[in-house]
C-alpha cells in the first residue's frame, strides 16, 4: 500500500521555477520507481520523467534539460525540480509509483504504473 501527496504546484511567470515534492506513505519507498506525468484539459495524460529503484532517471523530450527528477528514500519523497517553465507545462501533474525491476522499455508508459497520487496544479502564464 503505497499512498502518494503531491504539493509544491502554483502560478508562476515564464522562465521561472518550481519545485513539486511527492511525499510517499508506506516503508518500502526504496522499493518503488517513481514517475510524474501531467495533464492538461481534455488531453492525455502524458509522461514527464521517471527515476528508478537505482537512480537511472528518464525525461520526455519536451522537458529535458529544464527538468530534474530526483529521490530521497529516508525521507520517502519524490522531486521535480521544474526550470525555465514554458506556458505549454501548464498542467496538472501527477506523482505515480511503481512496484518491480523497470522493464527493458523504460518508465514512460502510465499504465505500468500502481499507485497515483491526485495532483497539483501547475499554470504558467506568458
Amino acid at each position: 500500500q503505497v499512498q502518494l501527496v503531491e504539493s509544491g504546484g502554483g502560478l508562476v511567470q515564464a522562465g521561472a521555477s518550481l519545485r513539486l515534492s511527492c511525499a510517499a506513505s508506506g516503508r518500502t519507498f526504496g522499493s518503488y520507481a517513481m514517475g510524474w506525468f501531467r495533464q492538461a484539459p481534455e488531453k492525455e495524460r502524458e509522461f514527464v520523467a521517471a527515476i528508478s529503484r537505482t537512480g537511472s532517471t528518464y525525461y520526455a523530450d519536451s522537458v529535458k534539460g529544464r527538468f530534474t527528477i530526483s529521490r530521497d528514500n529516508a525521507k520517502n519523497t519524490a522531486i521535480l525540480q521544474m526550470n525555465s517553465l514554458k506556458p505549454e507545462d501548464t498542467a496538472i501533474y501527477y506523482c505515480a509509483a511503481r512496484r518491480g525491476i523497470s522493464p527493458a522499455y523504460g518508465l514512460g508508459i502510465k499504465s505500468d504504473y500502481d499507485y497515483w497520487g491526485q495532483g497539483t496544479q501547475v499554470t504558467v502564464s506568458s
